[in-house]
């Protein structure tokens, strides 16, 4: 069948993760597009270097707190209920800023799901 029920809570964390990440896309079975829900503490990035996609869109999701995307034009800030888009080729550091009250909640959404990350060095 083309249906599944993924119980997020029960993913577990992906290992060696700056912040918890849950890659639902994996236990989904998804090929095509890259979802994973990231838990960030106060101060805690999400990705594990400043980096960039040649391909891939990205969208983050606010579901709880606060995300900061760095960015070389400066920072953007997202809260619950807003999203941050990041076209291909444009660099970007995502984490839940220092100052933060709460953990952050934050759906990622990537597509294509293609391994095309590259560091960013300013």
């Amino acid at each position: 069948m083309g249906y599944r029920i993924v119980p997020v809570d029960e993913i577990d964390p992906t290992p060696d993760r700056p912040s918890v990440q849950r890659a639902i896309s994996d236990v989904a079975g998804l090929d095509n597009v890259a979802v994973n829900l990231y838990e960030p503490e106060p101060g805690e990035p999400i990705p594990l270097a400043y980096h960039y996609h040649d391909e891939q869109e990205e969208l983050f999701y606010v579901l709880a707190g606060r995300l900061v995307v760095e960015t070389p034009e400066g920072d953007l800030e997202a809260t619950r209920g807003e999203v941050i888009v990041v076209e291909p080729e444009n660099p970007q550091y995502a984490r839940n800023p220092e100052d933060a009250s709460e953990t952050a909640k934050v759906l990622a959404i990537g597509a294509p799901s293609v391994d095309d990350v590259h560091a960013y060095e300013e």
